[in-house]
This record gives structure tokens, C-alpha cells and sequence, in this order.
């Protein structure tokens, strides 16, 4: 689970550095800008995107930590305070599970007695070590993914002429959502057509906007 996870999350990364990244460059494009300017604006989307997705997943995660640490610090305060409370409170969440209640009674004490924080945090909390936040490594893995999806845009740009360049980064950039949906939709267990259908849809509407966009406010060459 634990590493289905993180796939996913770093397919939704890499989706977002080629939306935005072949989004800015078909929108510079589309205002007339010369091929220089357009590939500076996709390696700056890059590194602004990436530098972006990482500050935000790491305060975000951080955020996450630092609620987790108080909750694991509260609990650790009341194992001290009211160990029989903690106790009961233990057996009921165990009851409400379907276990019998001496039975119950019996697994909240045993659990108790070879790690009461460790049962808590798991059981009544719901922090593990395999979901326990971790900020640095969400912040690198969300700026890792997104800066291998905007590569791609900026990689086609290289190879393409410039009277061809929307056409290419446009058409190029929804076949990798495509294909990024549907390797997402594998990993979930749903349908791979209708996440591609459906990631595509929202790329090829971004694109088509920023495309207007810059038309309509570029200068002629």
C-alpha cells in the first residue's frame, strides 16, 4: 500500500509538470515569441514549478508531523496520568470492531503491557510508521515527479521546428497525460480509458486556454 502510494503520487506530480509546463510554452508560442524565449519560459516553469511543489508538500506534510507529534505527546501524557482509562478506552475501540468484549479486554491489556503508545497511536490515532509524515521526502518526491513531466514538453521543443511547435508540444503532451492516466488508473484498480479520457480532457482545456491567452495578448511577429 505504502508504495502504491507513492506511484500514485508521483504520476499526479509528473501530470502537473506537463500541464503547466506545456501549457506556459504553447501560451508564450502562441503570442509569437521567438524559440528562445519559448524554451527559457518551460526550464523556468520547470524550476519554479518544481521549487513550488516541493515548499508546499513539505509545509503541507510538515503540518502533518507536527499534529502527529502533538497527538503521540497528549497520549503519552494520559498513559502517565490514567493508564485504566486508556485502558477502557482501548477495549471500546476494539468492541466497536467486532471483537468480543473479554476478548477485547484481554488484546487492549496484552497490547498495553508490550507497547501502550505504540497501541494507541496505531489503534485510536491512526499514525503507523508506514503512513507517518515524512516532509523531506514528500517535498523531494513532489519536485522529483514534477520536473520528469515538464522535461518531456521541453524535450520535444528541442527537436521540432518552430512553425510546428504548438502542434507538437500540444499533441505530445496529452498523449503523456494519456498514458500517465492510465498508468495511474492500473495502479488503483479502475478503468484505464476513462482516466485517460479524463486527465486528457482537463490537459487538452488548460492548453487550449493558455493558447488563447497568449494569442489573444502576444504581439505579431
Amino acid at each position: 500500500m505504502d508504495r502504491i502510494g507513492w506511484l500514485r503520487a508521483a504520476v499526479l506530480g509528473a501530470n502537473d509538470g506537463i500541464v503547466s509546463t506545456a501549457s506556459l510554452m504553447v501560451g508564450v508560442a502562441a503570442a509569437h515569441s521567438s524559440m528562445q524565449t519559448i524554451v527559457l519560459s518551460g526550464v523556468a516553469g520547470l524550476v519554479a514549478g518544481a521549487m513550488s511543489m516541493a515548499a508546499g508538500e513539505y509545509v503541507s506534510v510538515h503540518s502533518q508531523a507536527d499534529t502527529e507529534q502533538a497527538d503521540l505527546a497528549r497520549e503519552r501524557s494520559e498513559l502517565q496520568t490514567d493508564p485504566a482509562a486508556e485502558l477502557k478506552e482501548l477495549e471500546n475501540i476494539y468492541i466497536a470492531r467486532g471483537v468480543e468484549v473479554s476478548l477485547a479486554l484481554q488484546v487492549a491489556r496484552q497490547l498495553m503491557q508490550h507497547d501502550a503508545l505504540g497501541a494507541h497511536a496505531r489503534d485510536e490515532l491512526g499514525i503507523t510508521q508506514i503512513v507517518s509524515a515524512r516532509p523531506v521526502q514528500a517535498a523531494l518526491a513532489s519536485a522529483g515527479s514534477f520536473a520528469v513531466g515538464a522535461v518531456l514538453p521541453l524535450l520535444v521543443a528541442t527537436v521540432v521546428p518552430r512553425d510546428a511547435l504548438v502542434f507538437w508540444i500540444a499533441c505530445t503532451a496529452l498523449l503523456f497525460l494519456a498514458c500517465m492516466g492510465a498508468i495511474a488508473a492500473k495502479v488503483g484498480g479502475v478503468s484505464p480509458f476513462a482516466s485517460a479520457v479524463r486527465v486528457t480532457f482537463w490537459g487538452a482545456l488548460a492548453i487550449a486556454v493558455t493558447a488563447g491567452v497568449g494569442s489573444l495578448f502576444g504581439v505579431a511577429p
